[in-house]
C-alpha cells in the first residue's frame, strides 16, 4: 500500500543526488510504500524534455522503481474542495495525496501547509 506520495522537487533532488538523506531515507522504505503521482510525473516529465534535470534515462529508471499512480476520480473530488491559494501541481498533489490517505514527501513544507487534513514530511533534512 502507498503511503507516501513523493512531490516533484524531492522527486528530482532523489535523481541527481543518489547520497541525499532522501534517498536513504526512501531506501529505507519497503517495496511499494512510496509512490509518485501522474501530477508529479508531468511536472518532472516537462522540465527532463525541455532539457532540465533529470535526464530521460533516469526518469525511467525512477519511475520502474517508484510505482506511478493515476489521479483518478477520488483524487478529482478532493481537488473540487480544495482553497486554492497556490500552484494547482501543489493542489493536484495534495489532493491526490489526501484521496489515498499518503503522507506528501515535500522539501516545501510551505507549499502545503495550509491543505487541511493533508500530512506532510521533509526526508531532505
Amino acid at each position: 500500500m502507498i503511503a507516501y506520495l513523493i512531490d516533484s522537487d524531492c522527486a528530482i533532488y532523489a535523481m541527481v543526488d543518489e547520497d541525499s538523506p532522501l534517498v536513504r531515507r526512501m531506501m529505507g522504505c519497503n517495496p511499494g510504500e512510496i509512490g509518485i503521482s501522474a501530477v508529479s510525473f508531468a511536472e518532472v516529465a516537462h522540465g527532463t524534455y525541455t532539457g532540465k534535470p533529470p535526464t530521460p534515462s533516469v526518469l525511467e529508471a525512477f519511475i520502474k522503481a517508484i510505482p506511478l499512480l493515476p489521479f483518478d476520480e477520488a483524487a478529482a473530488r478532493e481537488y473540487a474542495r480544495l482553497p486554492f491559494k497556490r500552484a494547482r501541481f501543489d493542489r493536484l498533489l495534495a489532493a491526490h495525496a489526501l484521496s489515498i490517505g499518503a503522507v506528501v514527501v515535500t522539501n516545501n513544507e510551505g507549499d502545503f501547509a495550509d491543505v487541511p487534513g493533508l500530512k506532510i514530511e521533509n526526508w531532505t533534512v
